[in-house]
């Protein structure tokens, strides 16, 4: 069933300046849980019901990208059960919602090193990727066993190879150039970061792609964060002044 777009309640939202680009680190699963004496996978569970609201609503607001945290390269570190769990996620999401994401001409992507992750996990994502790759809506993108620090490091290592090899020259190498090679170079700039549960860190995601990004940080934790909230994040993102370093006239 096609989704249909919600009334706009409290936030007053220009649509003639939603942000391209919103990133989101999803936090706040395992303490939704704990607040009701449940297992932290339960928190990841219902985590995944948010990512389906805002991409809808996303998408129906004219976003064109939207990329969620889902599993950092740091995340190895938690318990077992639990990575997991999480591992298990792609498979329950997309039977879901998969769907309902195609009806709404959302397109999957991933960016990370998803060949870590089980042949299964793998196999799900590929073809989420490959059943909505011909969708020109709102370009849904997973950082799964993703960090920022590894991506500048590995896309330096890229270009070193070529200039080793003497297919480009010290002078090629800019900012630009730079980017392109990049997780994200088919991804807009992120305009708006947004962080859930009340936390204020980038925790290694997205350092070069969030240069210039506005950052809002939300007390809500990611389970309870719906439609209201993410209007919320955009009436506050267009009241304020975006200079890139320079001076407003």
């Amino acid at each position: 069933m096609i989704f249909n777009k919600r009334k706009q309640k409290e936030h007053s939202i220009d649509m003639t300046r939603i942000p391209t680009h919103i990133a989101f680190i999803m936090d706040g699963n395992g303490r939704w849980a704990k607040q009701r004496k449940m297992p932290r996978t339960y928190g990841h569970h219902e985590g995944t019901k948010t990512i389906r609201r805002l991409a809808l609503e996303a998408n129906q607001l004219g976003v064109k990208a939207m990329t969620v945290y889902a599993f950092s390269t740091e995340n190895f570190k938690r318990d077992t059960k639990e990575i997991e769990y999480i591992f298990k996620l792609p498979k329950e999401f997309f039977h879901l919602y998969l769907k309902e994401l195609i009806d709404n001409n959302v397109q999957i992507r991933y960016i990370g090193h998803l060949e870590m992750s089980p042949q299964e996990t793998q196999s799900i994502i590929k073809d989420a990727v490959f059943q909505t790759s011909k969708n020109t809506g709102l370009i849904l993108t997973f950082a799964f066993i993703y960090g920022g620090r590894d991506e500048i490091v590995e896309t330096t290592k890229c270009i070193c190879e070529k200039y080793k090899n003497g297919e480009i020259s010290l002078d090629d190498i800019t900012e630009d150039y730079f980017e392109k090679h990049l997780m994200t170079t088919d991804l807009p700039p992120v305009d708006l970061l947004i962080r859930s549960s009340g936390e204020y860190r980038l925790s290694n995601f997205l350092p070069w792609q969030l240069a210039y990004a506005e950052f809002i940080f939300d007390e809500t934790l990611w389970p309870d964060f719906d439609e209201e909230c993410l209007h919320r994040a955009i009436s506050i993102y267009q009241g304020r002044e975006r200079r890139f370093g320079g001076v407003l006239k």
